[in-house]
């Protein structure tokens, strides 16, 4: 699990694509430190299994779900991605439950300066708007943000300095592809309230015949 409070951001090595799959090669310095094999990192928001590391990188296999619901297709030697270990039980939860397991993507349509703060819309489908609140949280390449207006077809968010300058967020552009992850809180309450109710066998004839 993460809290989508970003780490560090660091730079895309080498992509050995397959005929479904892929192997990333990520440079990086701070989530390096107590790293292991089989850790999970999530890189722009997508949580992956770490299978070799050195001391100036990592590398990690993409199965083909994640390659299909993510924006890793896009992704080249030299770009920058966000960085997050998984959260330990000791730590502060600075931002919201974040799986790393990718929704689905949007596009970003327009960004607009706020005095310090920056305004980024993203496009989205109905499968992904159906979860997101004003107010909400959403992961947006693994990063927690709050969502600030939400339409039918797009939402807002907005952004502070800090966030935008420690992440990938500074150097997005419209038309950019970004992945996203609906806070799990809204999908798991919507299945239990999909769910059919469970036959009771408790009645008032039940009731009586018990003596009540």
């Amino acid at each position: 699990m993460f809290t989508g409070i970003i780490e560090e951001t660091g730079t895309v090595r080498n992509i050995k694509k397959g005929a479904n799959s892929a192997v990333l090669t990520i440079g990086a310095a701070s989530v390096l430190k107590d790293m292991k094999l089989g850790d999970s990192i999530a890189v722009n928001g997508i949580c992956l299994t770490v299978t070799s590391y050195t001391s100036t990188g990592f590398t990690a296999d993409v199965m083909h779900e994640t390659i299909q619901r993510s924006s890793l297709n896009s992704l080249h030697s030299g770009a920058m991605v966000n960085l997050e270990r998984a959260m330990p039980a000791d730590g502060r939860f600075g931002g919201h439950i974040v799986t790393g397991h990718i929704d689905g993507t949007g596009v970003i349509r327009w960004i607009k300066r706020d005095d310090n703060a920056v305004w980024y819309n993203i496009r989205a489908t109905p499968e992904i708007l159906r979860y997101i609140v004003e107010k909400g949280s959403i992961a947006v390449d693994g990063i927690s943000l709050t969502v600030a207006k939400v339409s039918d077809v797009d939402f807002s968010i907005s952004v502070i300095p800090h966030t935008a300058n420690h992440t990938t967020l500074a150097g997005k552009r419209v038309g950019d592809t970004v992945n996203l992850e609906n806070d799990c809180v809204g999908k798991y309450i919507e299945k239990f309230l999909g769910k059919p109710a469970q036959p009771t066998k408790l009645s008032k004839g039940f009731l009586t015949e018990a003596g009540y």
